[in-house]
Formats: structure tokens, C-alpha cells, sequence
């Protein structure tokens, strides 16, 4: 790998092929900090953006048309699993942790990436002269606030990003203005079954979503934390009201129900207070796996799964200042 990078970075150096390499100070120019603490320096704003990682093409695609994008994630036409589905249609390019190669044959302006996830491969691109703005991935409100800062920042569309920073705001104020109406003795107490199995521990964005939803996140309750795995006896000890189960199916070839019924055929659990009254419900995984401005919508997706027409279900929504 290491002399396949080299070898790039020749190729690189003398094609001028997103090459970060040393700053132009030309009229215009600019940098940024990322989440790393990294200065990235721009000649001018990046036509090519390629992102890694659904949550980051839903907070560029907030700000820019889809045609700026070289790729999107492979996950992003998947009705379960996205909710910009009919915006990923029109990009043909679809990439699930594209290799160096990949992005090199792609030439990008810029590559945005999670700081902790894609630590490695961020050195890689690096090391061939690609711009790469490491961001960290939000959990809550305030951390969905700073990415879209940054991105922005890194895009020059600072107005763009404050325009969709502050229609991110009203929708929260909106949704929290219909949970306070909901009496406090019907508030209801969730549980989420995941895929990833320590997605709903506190401190995590789905805590953050049943904060804002006005609903007790269960495994939260218990204590679990980051690194700790939902088990069965977790959910004996939880006992929800409602009881979250997944739906993503890797685009059809996966068999998502008979891993749901380990748990609800389960003899052991025929106790829990949602799957005895069948309080057993289906999310719009797009929304509650959406750590971008969109999150807000999975906080409107879990207040609707437990308070039914009381508050509204998303549909179609995407917050985006692209056209402004």
C-alpha cells in the first residue's frame, strides 16, 4: 500500500489532481481548522466533494446540488436506510469505503471524513496531496451545529451554513414545542434493538433523539454506556413501553425479521410490557441513524413511534439550503 501511495503521489504532484500540496496564496484563498485541529488550505471553493459516509453527504447535500457530489454513499438509495433517496438516484457513483484508488480516480476537490472512524485511510489521502477535512461525527444538537460549521467553513458557503444551521433550529424548536404538550404521566419509555448493539447507550445520539422526542431511552436508564451491548437481560431490566426494532436489510439481502424474532419469539421475553401489549414498532432508520441536521427528524420519528398522531410522522423531509 505504502509504495502504491508513493506512486501516487508522483502522479499526483505533477497533474495537480486534488492536490492539497503547498497553499497558493492566491486572491481569494482560504483555510480552515477540521476536527483534528488540522489547518486545510483552499485555492478556492471545492467543486468536487466526495464524502465518507451518509451523515456527511445529508450535511453537504444540505448546502450544495447534488451534482457537486463525484459519489454518494451506497446506503443513500436505500429507502430503509436514507432519507434523501430520490437525491442519491440522480448520482450515479455509489461507494461504500472507497479505496485510495477509488478516490483518486474520482478527483476531488476535497474529502470529508470521520475523524475517528477514518483515521487511517485520512493519513492515505494525505500522503497523495488529497484535500481530506476530518469532522467529528455529532451525537447531539450542539455537535450537529459545529459539523455543519466546519463543512461549511471548508465548502467557502459560511452563509449557506448558518442558513441551514438556523432551519435546523426551527425545526427543533417546533418539535419540542409539540412534545411539551404531551403530559408528563404519558410520557413512555423506549428500548431500541439495533444492528449495532451499543447504538442506544447514553451519551449516544439515539439518547440525544429521546431527549428531544420527550421519551426515556431505556438502555440509558439502566446505565449502559458507550461499549456496553444491549443483551436480553438488559431488556427484562429495562421492561419498555415500546420497543424499537430494526428494519435495514442491505437493500434486500438480509433477513431482517427472522433476526428480530431471536427477540420477539423469544419464551424468556414474553414478560417485557411492549411485546406483551405488541408495542413492537418499525423506524424510519434514515432518520434515526442521522447524525446531521436531519437528526431532528429521527427525535420526530421516535415521538411519533410512541405517541402515535400526537406528533407527526417525517416524510420525505430533508432539511437543505442548496437552492438559496
Amino acid at each position: 500500500m505504502r509504495i502504491f501511495v508513493l506512486m501516487l503521489s508522483c502522479v499526483l504532484l505533477f497533474s495537480g489532481v486534488g492536490c492539497g500540496g503547498v497553499q497558493n496564496e492566491r486572491a481569494g484563498g482560504y483555510t480552515v481548522t477540521d476536527a483534528e485541529g488540522r489547518t486545510v488550505a483552499f485555492d478556492q471553493k471545492p467543486a468536487r466533494v466526495l464524502n465518507y459516509g451518509l451523515w456527511l453527504d445529508d450535511i453537504v447535500l444540505g448546502m450544495l446540488p447534488p451534482e457537486r457530489l463525484v459519489g454518494i454513499d451506497h446506503l443513500a438509495d436505500d429507502p430503509n436506510s436514507s432519507n434523501i433517496v430520490s437525491i442519491a438516484e440522480t448520482i450515479p457513483v455509489k461507494l461504500n469505503q472507497p479505496s485510495a484508488e477509488q478516490v483518486v480516480a474520482l478527483h476531488p476537490d476535497v474529502v470529508f471524513l470521520d475523524t475517528g472512524k477514518d483515521a487511517a485511510v485520512a493519513e492515505s489521502l494525505r500522503d497523495l496531496g488529497i484535500r481530506v477535512v476530518a469532522c467529528r461525527k455529532p451525537r447531539t444538537p450542539e455537535e450537529v451545529r459545529a459539523a455543519v460549521q466546519l463543512v461549511a467553513a471548508a465548502l467557502g458557503e459560511e452563509a449557506k451554513g448558518t442558513a441551514l444551521i438556523a432551519a435546523y433550529d426551527t425545526a427543533c424548536a417546533e418539535l419540542t414545542e409539540r412534545v411539551a404538550e404531551i403530559p408528563t404521566d404519558q410520557r413512555k419509555k423506549v428500548l431500541v434493538i439495533s444492528m449495532s448493539p451499543t447504538f442506544g447507550n447514553r451519551g449516544g445520539l439515539f439518547d440525544a433523539l429521546c431527549t428531544m422526542a420527550g421519551v426515556t431511552n431505556g438502555a440509558a436508564e439502566i446505565g449502559l454506556t458507550a461499549g456496553q451491548s444491549l443483551t436480553k437481560e438488559h431488556i427484562l431490566a429495562v421492561n419498555p413501553d415500546v420497543l424499537i426494532v430494526p428494519v435495514w436489510n442491505d437493500h434486500g439481502s438480509y433477513d431482517i425479521d427472522k433476526f428480530n424474532r431471536e427477540y420477539l419469539d423469544d419464551p424468556a421475553l414474553q414478560t417485557v410490557k411492549a411485546i406483551r401489549t405488541q408495542r413492537i414498532v418499525r423506524p424510519h432508520e434514515g432518520y434515526i441513524y442521522n447524525a446531521s441536521q436531519d437528526m431532528v427528524f429521527g427525535a420526530q420519528d421516535i415521538a411519533h413511534l410512541a405517541y402515535g398522531d400526537l406528533i407527526e410522522p417525517p416524510v420525505g423531509r430533508h432539511l437543505t439550503v442548496a437552492e438559496q
